[in-house]
C-alpha cells in the first residue's frame, strides 16, 4: 500500500493506543510514533453487576470495548480538531469493530483504510512493513 506523506497510523487493542505520522516521501513509509495522551475508558463499571453469559460479556471484553470507544473519541477529537487530516486504523478484528461502531462521519470519511491485525506490542519496523504489504 501506498500511504500518504502526514497519514496518522493508529494501532489500537482493547488495552493500548498507539499513534504514528507517516513522514516518508511516497510510495515510501517512515513512521514516527507520537505521544498520545491517556486515553480513559468513558464506561467503567457498566455491566459490573450482570452475570457472565454469551449475551452478556464478562468484565474483561466490556473494559476492552470501553478502552476501544474511548479510543475511537480520541481519535474523532483528533480528526475534528484538524490535528489528523488522513488515517489509517490497524487493529485485532475484535477491537476494530467496536472502533467503527464509534467513528465520527468525518472520522469515516477520512479514514484510508483498516488492518485487522494485532500490532500494538510490535516495533515500528513490523508495524511499517505490514503496512506495506497491505
Amino acid at each position: 500500500m501506498i500511504l500518504p506523506n502526514d497519514t496518522t497510523v493508529a494501532v489500537v487493542d482493547g488495552e493500548k493506543l498507539r499513534l504514528f505520522r507517516n513522514k516518508g516521501v511516497e510510495p515510501c513509509i517512515r513512521l514516527v510514533e507520537e505521544t498520545v495522551s491517556d486515553v480513559q475508558p468513558v464506561n467503567q463499571g457498566s455491566g459490573a453487576r450482570h452475570r457472565s453469559t454469551s449475551a452478556n460479556p464478562d468484565r474483561w471484553r466490556l473494559e476492552e470495548d470501553d478502552f476501544a470507544a474511548s479510543a475511537a473519541a480520541h481519535l474523532n477529537r483528533l480528526m475534528l480538531g484538524g490535528e489528523i487530516i488522513s488515517l489509517f486504523v490497524i487493529a485485532d478484528s475484535r477491537t476494530l469493530g467496536e472502533l467503527r461502531r464509534h467513528y465520527h462521519g468525518v472520522t469515516r470519511e477520512n479514514l484510508l483504510g483498516d488492518l485487522a491485525k494485532d500490532l500494538t506490542g510490535s516495533s515500528i519496523e513490523t508495524i511499517e512493513a505490514a503496512l506495506a504489504k497491505a
